[in-house]
């Protein structure tokens, strides 16, 4: 009997134990284990090197186009999409992993993703590019992973490091000379760790006091040859310069706020704003620039560097975010060459002694965004050409920073989009030059003559149908730089002013509510399908849109959540009807399609 017990005793001690020996291979084995977590392509295709070259001055058209979704990862601010080029291709981050497509075609070339995992960092330095990733839910897990750059081959994997001062909109952390920049979870040391073999390099322990930010908008930025930390240091920030093949410390500047500013490095400059003034130094730690103010906003102001030596920075004035000033500095010896108003960029990039500069809006009352080609070339003194782009631009949607980039004589562009929605996602085009067309290139070549007269789209029998036949039209007009469309691109229907005693206000129909109409032409394309192109970005910017087939014309939606607007697609033409109260929209909207349809402009 006691013999039998023990057997009992000793069964179920032996099962208990096979039942752990079974979890932990479990967990080892399948829940923990790389071939299903991973997904890892790679490619053996040869890719050409790109110069920084862009295309020529005129009409720009898309070569190709992509969307990345915003992944809402467990870590609250990592969901934005970053972009840049890197040995001739384009690589994309994301929460969810890395892709990497070639610049020119936009053909894939490799990708790595881990399932339950997101990519809260990333780095590039010379050729291998560096991905750091933690579990979804536990945040102590966490992985390093270098790549060959050209063909995506995993080159080491390394649990323990963080990389230091990661920027949440851009994830982005610094790195150059095949080393990034690693810290320790106190963040008050930081390592040089090779992009190449994942070993470590060099340590360097931070000043007494000081740590680096953490959770920061865009706290750190780099080149091959230098590397710029903020550091939060209690009462002042301070910017730290050092060389990352070694971990020789350049210079340390103290700033004037103790808030974590944002780092931009290009080159031989280096620009950190605080909210309290935008500081530009060399590569010396000299002082080249300053202008005081939070002159940035939310956002590090856009800034490029040319070749011949002129930094170029977009600063804000005031409460009108269509405006801006643009500066000019001369690093040689720190004079500015100009400055001068300019439209409200929100994204630079150079190319030589040209720089590439993204509009939210071509003029007032058009659709497509623009692209302004500053000259700063010897003597032509900042001459700036103007061309629309097939897309638009809502700078407050969440998901990508604006971004610009020349390269091989192409332009990429990346915007952010609402759709599809809720996340969003971002918008990545490859422009390159266009064919030119009989009208002006500030158009896409289409004749100013082409555009339909807005005013003249709805008669007075249409008004009078939906009680505004006491309401006069105001035409309003615009020009996109020196080229003026001769009619009125839109027309709002106001009451008529009484005179004399019979001041009276406008009579309001009880069933209808106060009326109040506008409709706009805004954009005349050279083809149907370019139009097309655009009216699907429009509603691809809009927090609510809903296709609409019973308006008439080619295409139409519905654009906020009233359906008081509706914005159409009448063949090359692109009209925006907003009307109040907006059930007379749909009638206005189908009146205005027969209008454009059956009189098109000459």
């Amino acid at each position: 009997m006691v013999g039998g017990r023990q057997r009992l005793v000793l069964g179920v001690g032996a099962g208990a134990v096979a039942a752990v020996v079974c979890a932990v291979l479990v967990s080892r084995l399948v829940v923990s284990a790389e071939w299903w977590q991973v997904r890892h392509a790679v490619t053996d295709r040869p890719v050409a090197w790109m110069e920084r070259i862009g295309p020529p001055p005129g009409p720009l058209a898309v070569r190709w186009q992509r969307s990345a979704r915003v992944h809402s990862g467990p870590v609250a601010g990592y969901d934005s999409v970053s972009y840049e080029i890197v040995l001739g291709q384009v690589v994309t981050a994301t929460g969810r992993g890395l892709e990497v497509r070639d610049a020119r075609t936009g053909r894939d070339r490799w990708s790595y993703r881990r399932v339950g995992w997101t990519l809260l960092g990333w780095a590039a330095t010379r050729g291998q590019v560096v991905g750091y990733f933690e579990r979804d839910g536990r945040r102590g897990e966490h992985q390093m992973v270098g790549f060959d750059a050209l063909s995506g081959g995993m080159l080491w994997r390394r649990t323990g490091d963080r990389p230091a001062a990661v920027g949440r909109t851009t994830l982005r952390w610094p790195g150059g000379s095949g080393v990034v920049i690693t810290a320790d979870a106190r963040r008050t040391a930081v390592f040089g760790r090779s992009a190449e073999s994942g070993l470590r390099l060099w340590k360097l322990r931070l000043q007494p006091g000081c740590r680096l930010f953490e959770d920061a908008a865009h706290p750190s930025d780099g080149v091959e040859e230098l590397t710029a930390v903020a550091l939060d240091c209690g009462r002042r920030s301070r910017l730290m310069a050092l060389e990352p093949a070694s971990g020789r410390v350049r210079w340390i500047r103290d700033l004037r706020s103790d808030v974590a500013p944002e780092v931009t490095a290009l080159g031989e400059v280096t620009l950190v704003a605080d909210g309290a003034e935008l500081r530009a130094y060399d590569r010396h730690g000299t002082l080249v620039g300053t202008w005081d103010g939070d002159v940035c906003g939310d956002a590090m102001c856009p800034s490029a560097l040319t070749d011949n030596g002129r930094l170029v920075v977009v600063l804000r004035t005031g409460e009108r975010p269509e405006r801006a000033r643009m500066v000019v500095v001369r690093i040689a010896d720190r004079r500015t060459e100009w400055d001068r108003e300019v439209p409200g960029y929100t994204a630079l990039a150079h190319a030589g002694d040209r720089v590439y500069a993204l509009r939210p809006r071509l003029a007032e009352w058009l659709l497509p965004a623009a692209v302004d080609l500053v000259d700063l070339r010897e003597g032509h003194g900042g001459r700036t050409t103007t061309v629309p782009v097939p897309f638009t631009l809502d700078p407050d949607l969440r998901g990508v920073r604006p971004w610009l980039s020349a390269a091989g004589g192409y332009l990429f562009a990346a915007v952010p989009e609402a759709a599809p929605r809720p996340e969003g996602s971002a918008r990545l085009v490859s422009l390159s030059g266009g064919p030119v067309g009989p009208g002006p290139d500030e158009l896409a070549g289409v004749r100013p003559q082409e555009w339909p007269d807005a005013c003249a789209l709805l008669t007075k029998e249409d008004l009078s149908a939906v009680g505004l036949a006491d309401h006069v039209a105001r035409p309003g007009r615009t020009r996109v730089g020196p080229v003026p469309l001769p009619r009125p691109v839109t027309c709002t229907y106001e009451p008529k002013e009484k005179r004399g005693a019979d001041r009276r206000p406008a009579r309001v129909n009880e069933g209808l509510g106060r009326r109040s109409l506008t409709v706009t032409v805004r954009w005349t394309a050279s083809s149907g399908p370019a139009a097309s192109g655009l009216l699907n970005a429009l509603q691809a910017t809009q927090a609510q849109a809903r296709r609409r087939f019973d308006l008439g014309g080619d295409e139409a939606y519905d654009i906020g959540p009233t359906s008081g607007t509706v914005a159409l697609r009448v063949g090359r033409r692109i009209v925006v009807v907003s009307a109040s109260p907006p059930a007379t929209t749909p009638r206005l909207a189908r009146t205005v399609a027969t209008a454009v349809t059956r009189h098109p402009a000459p």
